[in-house]
């Protein structure tokens, strides 16, 4: 996944700015998970911001051209990023769909919501990676679908190790506007961070799940 650093550095620059990423190494956040971070990521916040948001749209609507083609249909991850993937499909001028983590329990009892037909290439867009878990799970239900699916892009990834062997194992090819390791590249620059807090939030990526402040 061979990133444009001029795109990834200013992508992590909005986000600091508008504090859709939170760094606080010396009070830690507490994610759903358990895990104690020193970081924070929430890119619904980008919705409130239009050039963001429009910056974001813009970037993502070329890197799905650049890497996959213009593809049928885009889908969103439910519901982190159905916002942002209506934008990147207005963009493309293309049909949009958005997946559920699983199927609604009434009614048609629909995983994916819109019109998508057996054998459509599709391009997947996610707000945000971690584990990769959910986003694979709405791959799987595309493909269960018949859907073609080319690859994913995601705004940003916290770039964990198991993100990258969960993708591979499902052979399917993600790409982020920007990383982590360009994260703290530009946290630093910018002075959100001294060079202690960078250790601090190094050391937390290298092993997330046993980390202690």
């Amino acid at each position: 996944m061979s990133l444009n650093k001029d795109t990834a550095k200013k992508t992590a620059e909005l986000l600091l700015q508008i504090k859709a990423i939170k760094l606080n190494p010396n009070s830690p956040f507490t994610w759903a998970s358990g895990w104690k971070s020193p970081i924070y990521c929430d890119n619904r916040v980008t919705l409130s911001y239009p050039p963001v948001r429009n910056f974001l749209k813009e970037q993502i609507a070329k890197l799905v051209e650049e890497k996959h083609g213009k593809p049928d249909v885009i889908a969103g991850v439910a519901t982190g990023a159905i916002a942002i993937g209506v934008l990147v499909a207005q963009e493309l001028g293309v049909p949009f769909v958005y997946v559920r983590p699983e199927p609604k329990k009434h009614g048609r009892e629909n995983q994916i919501e819109g019109h998508l037909e057996s054998g459509q290439n599709v391009v997947v867009i996610e707000d945000l990676i971690s584990t990769g878990n959910s986003s694979l799970n709405a791959v799987k239900a595309l493909k269960e679908a018949n859907a073609t699916v080319k690859g994913m892009i995601a705004i940003f990834s916290y770039g964990f190790n198991l993100a990258a062997e969960n993708f591979k194992k499902q052979n399917v090819e993600l790409t982020t506007l920007s990383t982590y390791e360009f994260l703290l590249e530009q946290a630093l620059d910018s002075k959100y961070i001294n060079s202690d807090e960078l250790r601090t939030l190094e050391d937390w990526r290298r092993n997330p799940n046993e980390w202690k402040q």
